[in-house]
């Protein structure tokens, strides 16, 4: 029996190929909202509208209309950009936004607090930076993430290549973008059409990511498709293939969970832009369109088993994959400082606290980076940790950025502890809709209180990985993390321990709607067994998962 289709569904399919009536309600000034249902199609051109959320109560005291902003994301494939891209989104930022950038952790960049009179001033100028921000929200494929570190090997470059060559094939081909956003007029003669997408596009976001062991950065069991790369002799021989993972959860609902990815094979080089093609297309032809919280790759194939799936993608590849190769990821974080390449250049990874770029009254990070983008000429690229790494800087070219590291206050961060330098968290309050607790704003103070624990246990050098999301949406990718805090309420979170060091194992929620005083005292207790009883090498996420049995639950506070 066919369900009814839910009511983004009917959406897409009557917006035109994704232009709804925004026309109209851009040149509307009166508000400085979009019409209601424009706030769903404006994603797929990658524009959030938002409000403070600090602000509200006062405005509507006030009887003022909420103060609406918008958050703008460029996509980004690879997460590199050149250092005068890096400039003129700088001036971006200045100008329409609320002089920041945020790095996020899918390697695209973020601009917050933009009015609607500037939204396509900004867009335009993100297009004349040779970027865009189409599909970077949206049901559709993401910004396709790729490793930027690879040991700083030639491998990096075969693999960036794949995920850039991945990212053009699946970008939605609708010329609303343009029509939109730059001024264009639909003068083709011929009806539009979406070779891939078809008029409803997917039935969910869908998230791609290129991996390169030993570093995991990507967290590749998080994504709808992976790509794993393996090496021969120094060259790409191809990839190991994982699909179904995400991380995306409803409160209280048992039918969502958060879920890992499966390996189910091994392509060339050759096929990888095939095999995402005809993933992609699996889940736009059986994916379910009626339920959205039932929607993304990883219930498609949990509804129909593995086994269907890799047959399904055999039945629709001229090659069949073959069995996965052997590989080995050994960790996930990024090595703050300076590291020599395979070239002989010099690569810096800057630790950028929560990914925010802006200027603090210790560290300039906005203008601090700007100078270093006016005088380097090799990449910027962007982590999944969201930090940046310098890349190409020759031996010569070290000192004069050392300085500007200084002269700017960012050489500060750079000593922060292996904790703050794993961490992650997503923006949540007071601008994101969904949020219901704090993530962004509470990381700084959460981990200092996480490193007087470790102190007080000797632990004081333990490579921790935590995270934080303000809601179980989990776009810091909490599921994976060894320990993590998921927004119950405000001020309240679940807490999740377990995850493993190289990110190939979920954690388990051991705590459910906990104060900070209750999430404290259960670390406390956690870090305190550890410390006494680990086994030689064992990290605290591989310990929490081994004891969990023992632990048992903990009342809520």
């Amino acid at each position: 029996m066919t369900r009814e289709q839910s009511p983004v569904e009917k959406l897409k399919a009557r917006s035109n190929f994704l232009r709804g009536t925004l026309a109209a309600s851009l040149s509307n000034l009166v508000s400085g909202a979009l019409a209601g249902d424009d706030t769903q199609i404006s994603k797929f051109h990658g524009v959030y509208q938002q409000d403070n959320r600090d602000e509200r109560a006062e405005r509507n005291r006030q009887k003022l209309e909420p103060a609406w902003r918008f958050m703008i994301r460029a996509r980004i494939p690879g997460g590199i950009v050149t250092p005068a891209q890096w400039r003129d989104l700088d001036a971006l930022a200045r100008r329409y936004a609320d002089a920041s950038l945020r790095l996020t952790t899918r390697q695209a960049i973020q601009f917050h607090g933009v009015i609607k009179c500037d939204l396509r001033n900004t867009i335009r100028g993100i297009n004349d930076t040779l970027l865009d921000t189409l599909a970077a929200c949206g049901d559709v494929n993401r910004n396709v993430m790729c490793a930027p570190l690879a040991n700083f090997s030639a491998i990096h470059t075969q693999a960036l290549q794949v995920a850039q060559a991945i990212s053009n094939h699946l970008t939605p081909r609708t010329r609303a973008y343009h029509e939109l956003w730059l001024d264009g007029e639909n003068v083709a003669a011929e009806p539009e059409h979406e070779p891939l997408y078809g008029s409803s596009y997917l039935p969910r976001k869908f998230k791609i990511a290129v991996a390169i062991p030993p570093v995991n950065d990507v967290d590749i069991y998080a994504q709808d498709l992976g790509f794993i790369a393996i090496a021969r002799d120094g060259e790409l021989a191809g990839f190991n293939v994982t699909v179904g993972g995400g991380m995306g959860v409803t409160h209280g609902d048992a039918a969502t969970y958060p879920r890992a990815a499966d390996a189910i094979g091994f392509c060339s080089p050759d096929q990888a832009i095939a095999v995402a093609e005809q993933v992609v297309l699996l889940q736009r032809d059986f994916g379910d369109r009626s339920n959205r919280r039932h929607a993304r790759l990883k219930y498609t194939i949990d509804d129909r088993g593995v086994d269907w799936f890799r047959e399904a993608l055999a039945t629709r590849l001229d090659t069949p994959l073959t069995a996965p190769r052997a590989f080995r990821f050994t960790h996930r974080g990024d090595p703050v400082g300076w590291a020599r390449a395979a070239d002989g250049c010099w690569n810096l990874t800057i630790h950028v606290p929560q990914g925010r770029v802006r200027d603090g009254d210790e560290a300039r990070l906005l203008s601090g980076l700007n100078a270093i983008a006016s005088s380097h000429a090799g990449e910027f690229r962007l982590t999944p940790n969201q930090n940046l790494i310098v890349a190409g800087v020759p031996d010569d070219g070290r000192s004069a950025i050392d300085r500007q590291l200084a002269d700017y206050g960012i050489d500060t961060l750079q000593s922060a502890s292996g904790l703050r330098q794993q961490a992650l968290a997503c923006v949540a309050l007071p601008t994101c809709g969904l949020a219901m607790a704090e993530a962004e704003r509470y990381l700084p103070d959460f981990s200092n209180a996480v490193e007087r624990l470790l102190a007080r246990h000797g632990l004081e050098d333990l490579p921790l990985s935590l995270r934080i999301s303000g809601c179980p949406n989990g776009c810091s990718r909490p599921y994976l993390a060894e320990v993590a805090l998921v927004g119950k309420a405000p001020g309240r979170y679940n807490l999740h321990l377990g995850g493993s060091v190289n990110g190939d194992r979920l954690n388990t929620m051991v705590a459910e709607n906990l104060d900070e005083a209750g999430i404290l005292a259960e670390l406390d207790r956690r870090l305190a067994r550890y410390a006494e009883s680990r086994q030689h090498g064992e990290a605290f996420g591989d310990f929490a998962a081994r004891t969990a049995r023992t632990e048992g639950a903990v009342t809520p506070a």
